[in-house]
């Protein structure tokens, strides 16, 4: 019989700075009011000092999933790390935080999707412990934009959007009939690759990074916002319902939705295409701007902390980001 694999625990961090809309206004010209109507956002943290990484972030996080599931940190067998702000170049921050779990020989694989990298993730820990090749497999996004952003006026339209935290969740084999990850889909599109991208420094250059990229800002990322909003707002519901029908459910099943944290304006407006009510819809990116990896994986945090999610909870999850890549999930806890 084929096993189903499910999430056991789930944990989050967020590093204790606040930046406050205000406090960009006195780096760039924009405003709260500017910020909030465009995204939702109200604040976002950034690492205190420097020297801290994504896998710095995860660390925390990945205790606080263990100890929900009630394993021991000896019991992960392997890690998948979501990020597109690794610590360093390579190796991938999997390596880093088993190094500091203290995990030795445990395997570890960064997964580079961007917004959908979690849902990514999730797939294939979902497969690994189906397939019983491994019973207990940490899953993190992690994420620490806050050193990678253009503080000015050539990139306040990207700066304001993005904060540093993580999220992570146990994967392992499901202990109840109903509980299980009941349907995972993921999508790409590389059409809309340059709409939203760091260009360098690249391997396809030679060299990689030059004076002249640095002066035109080309390392740091640049998006074109209304190409972005207009296939998010088509392809979230799209996989939405694809992955609910799959699943052998309907909206109306549907408990709660934790949706990729980018927009409040594109979570509200694919919220209403599904017919989900907002008391059922997962938002932090007030409080956290989008962390990327980790929104989705901070949003089941949370909620199952806050009684949002219990046993047999169905939970839709979806993402769209760079790539262009969406994702969606539907899991049963």
């Amino acid at each position: 019989m084929t096993k189903r694999a499910a999430i056991l625990g789930s944990g989050h961090y967020v590093p204790s700075r606040v930046v406050t809309n205000d406090d960009l206004a006195k780096l760039m010209p924009t405003s709260d009011e500017w910020i909030h109507q465009r995204t939702g956002i109200r604040e976002r943290r950034f690492i205190e000092r420097t020297g801290i990484g994504a896998s710095d972030l995860a660390l925390p996080a990945a205790k606080m999933a263990l100890e929900q599931a009630g394993r021991d940190v000896k019991d992960v067998d392997a890690v998948i790390f979501a990020t597109l702000s690794p610590d360093v170049n390579f190796p991938g921050s999997g390596c880093f935080l088993a190094h500091k779990l203290g995990i030795p020989g445990v395997p570890a694989l960064d997964v580079r999707n961007q917004c959908s990298g979690f849902l990514y993730s999730l797939s294939v820990a979902d497969a690994w412990v189906r397939a019983g090749v491994y019973k207990n497999v940490l899953v993190a996004g992690a994420e620490v934009h806050s050193t990678g952003m253009e503080f000015n006026e050539r990139g306040r339209d990207v700066a304001v959007l993005f904060g540093d935290g993580a999220g992570v969740v146990l994967v392992g084999e499901a202990t109840r009939d109903e509980q299980g990850v009941r349907n995972v889909e993921l999508h790409a599109d590389g059409v809309g690759a340059q709409e939203l991208w760091v260009e360098a420094p690249a391997s396809m250059y030679i060299p990689r990074l030059t004076p002249e990229m640095l002066d035109e800002g080309r390392h740091f990322p640049r998006m074109n916002g209304k190409q972005v909003f207009r296939w998010a707002t088509e392809k979230m519901p799209e996989v939405a319902h694809s992955v609910v029908r799959g699943a052998g459910l309907t909206m109306a099943d549907i408990d709660l939705f934790v949706p990729h944290q980018a927009n409040m304006r594109i979570n509200q407006l694919v919220a209403a295409k599904l017919g989900i009510p907002d008391d059922r819809v997962v938002h932090n990116i007030e409080r956290y701007g989008n962390t990327t990896a980790a929104t989705i994986p901070i949003g089941i945090s949370e909620s199952w902390r806050a009684g949002k999610i219990g046993p047999g909870s169905r939970v839709l999850m979806a993402a769209f980001g760079a790539g262009f890549t969406w994702a969606g999930s539907v899991a049963v806890f």
